[in-house]
């Protein structure tokens, strides 16, 4: 049961003077591109003094300093101000007087002169994401909990600033990575820029050589991470939390508040996965569903249908056409600029067409993409294939997320015959299965895949075209909960805590408490973003 704070269902009244003072800081928030930059909580104009002078904070028995976190100059978002320091924790938390690594904790202050004392705690995705990193990025979806909350970052063991398990592209085994190649049938092609099997082993076994001198990578389970979070929470003075789970961040939130019950106050889960699903083993469904849906929109378009046709169709005969011959491509680096020579494989494309799934606005791109590919016109694919595989294997990493799917999921996951005829095909499941054979995982807690249970309110966030959690998954954990209620963003994809309305419904819901008493109709406004007809946009 979560603690007595979390039984009132409003909160006290705060002071006038507090409530204006948020209210100006908000005022300040300025426009940054791919976000938006939150001002320093310790230089904004209007800033208590004791803030404003303070270096060092003191939360429990926790010393923070004056730290920047996140912030990538190749997309525009800016780093955020924040507070940091370093937990120590034992690698194995049954041999505490073994191995202990240091966690990097931050906390970002909140605009009101006096904080609640429930935290917000951001559990960032992948597996493979590290919150301190990834939050600039989220920063303005999470402006209305930062009014009356500090909000607490925590970078999962072998993330980030948490010993990461750095290792490479051969372990691409998470939700949120490009689809490593898939052999279709006997003699078919893998693609010349992939590694075999063969030499993925024995990539991967390098990386264990490295590893073993800092970590066992046995130990970097979201069990241990949930662990890991308890021992911050207790070093913090024991505060409430309010869990914000995005994608993978959903399980560790679902995991923590079953085995810390009383710890927690209430729980959003966005893009969530049910504790029964075994990671990677509906991706290849989930795709062509989503996708499907998606080209649909255009062929239900007069102007969309005349300018491309069937879509879908198409797509499928150009990644065949693929699979039987790689198209040689001449290219300038989409970072470097210089001419290349490369190789676009079939799943060089399926990998671009599944993340430009994503978003909805990214989505509007896909039938231009389809029809350059069935024109030839491959430079600018297999560009944008590099720089997007890059930019995502630079945020996750592929070392703790094989701790994670082979100790929590591997033995349960199995190829699917019917899945060798789409977009993704079983490559992510194979590469998985193989990796899994030498990476070190010891088995899981009996009760983990359990069906989640809980007495705290949830809200629970979906996309309606969402290629990898499809918003049945949120239906589903809902299903068994109290006071629980889904929302699905219309025409969105994955991870949607931050488009139209949802920060401020995120809000009022850890402001108040009741799920069914927040007014979703501002959601109606979303919807798809029109398909583009040429480079230039969706007007013929």
């Amino acid at each position: 049961m979560p603690e007595a704070a979390a039984r009132v269902p409003g909160r006290r009244a705060r002071p006038a003077a507090v409530t204006s003072h948020a209210a100006r800081l908000v005022t300040l928030l300025v426009s940054m591109q791919a976000a938006l930059l939150l001002l320093p909580a310790w230089a904004a104009p209007g800033t208590p003094p004791q803030a404003a002078a303070a270096q060092t904070w003191r939360v429990g028995t926790l010393d923070l300093h004056p730290c920047e976190i996140g912030g990538q100059s190749a997309t525009g978002v800016p780093s955020q101000s924040a507070y940091c320091t370093r937990f120590d924790v034992p690698e194995d938390w049954a041999a505490p007087g073994g191995r202990h690594i240091a966690l990097r904790v931050a906390l970002v202050r909140s605009l009101a002169l006096e904080a609640e004392r429930d935290m917000v705690v951001f559990l960032d995705g992948g597996p493979g994401g590290a919150a301190t990193e990834d939050y600039a990025a989220v920063a303005s979806a999470l402006r209305p909990l930062r009014k009356h909350h500090d909000i607490l970052l925590v970078d999962q063991r072998g993330t980030g600033g948490s010993n990461p398990l750095s290792c490479g592209d051969e372990l691409v085994l998470d939700a949120d990575k490009p689809a490593p190649p898939h052999r279709r049938g006997k003699g078919a092609d893998a693609g010349a820029l992939e590694p075999s099997e063969r030499e993925q082993l024995a990539r991967i076994r390098q990386c264990l050589d490295t590893l073993a001198a800092r970590a066992a990578p046995q130990f970097y389970t979201t069990t241990d991470a949930v662990r890991d979070l308890a021992a911050v929470r207790q070093a913090l003075g024991s505060p409430p939390f309010d869990l914000v789970g995005v994608s993978y961040g959903t399980r560790v939130a679902q995991q923590y508040a079953a085995r810390y019950p009383q710890s927690v106050r209430s729980i959003v889960l966005d893009s969530p996965v049910p504790n029964r699903l075994v990671l990677l083993s509906e991706f290849a469904a989930n795709l062509e569903d989503a996708l499907q849906r998606r080209l649909a929109r255009c062929a239900a378009e007069p102007a969309c249908a005349r300018r491309y046709g069937d879509s879908y169709h198409k797509l499928h005969e150009v990644l065949d056409r693929l699979r039987r011959n790689p198209q040689p491509v001449e290219m300038h680096d989409p970072q470097s600029f210089d001419l290349e020579r490369e190789t676009l494989s079939a799943d060089d494309l399926a990998g671009l067409v599944r993340f430009y799934l994503y978003a909805s606005s990214t989505s509007a791109l896909l039938p231009l993409v389809i029809d350059e590919a069935a024109s030839g016109r491959y430079a600018p694919l297999l560009s944008q294939a590099k720089l997007m595989a890059g930019d995502i294997s630079e945020k996750l990493n592929g070392g703790m997320s094989a701790s994670v799917l082979c100790a929590e999921d591997a033995d349960l996951l199995h190829e699917q015959p019917q899945d060798e005829r789409t977009v993704l095909g079983s490559g992510m499941v194979r590469s998985a299965r193989v990796a899994c054979q030498v990476w070190p995982h010891r088995p899981r807690p009996a009760d983990f895949h359990r069906a989640f249970v809980t007495s705290v309110p949830v809200l629970v966030l979906g996309g309606e075209f969402d290629p990898v959690t499809p918003p049945r998954y949120g239906t589903e954990i809902a299903a068994a909960l109290a006071h629980a209620r889904v929302l699905v963003a219309p025409g969105q994809g994955h991870a949607v805590i931050g488009i139209g309305c949802m920060p401020k419904l995120v809000g009022d819901f850890v402001e108040h408490l009741d799920p069914a008493g927040l007014d979703a109709g501002c959601l109606e406004a979303l919807g798809d973003t029109p398909a583009f007809l040429n480079v230039n946009g969706a007007a013929p």
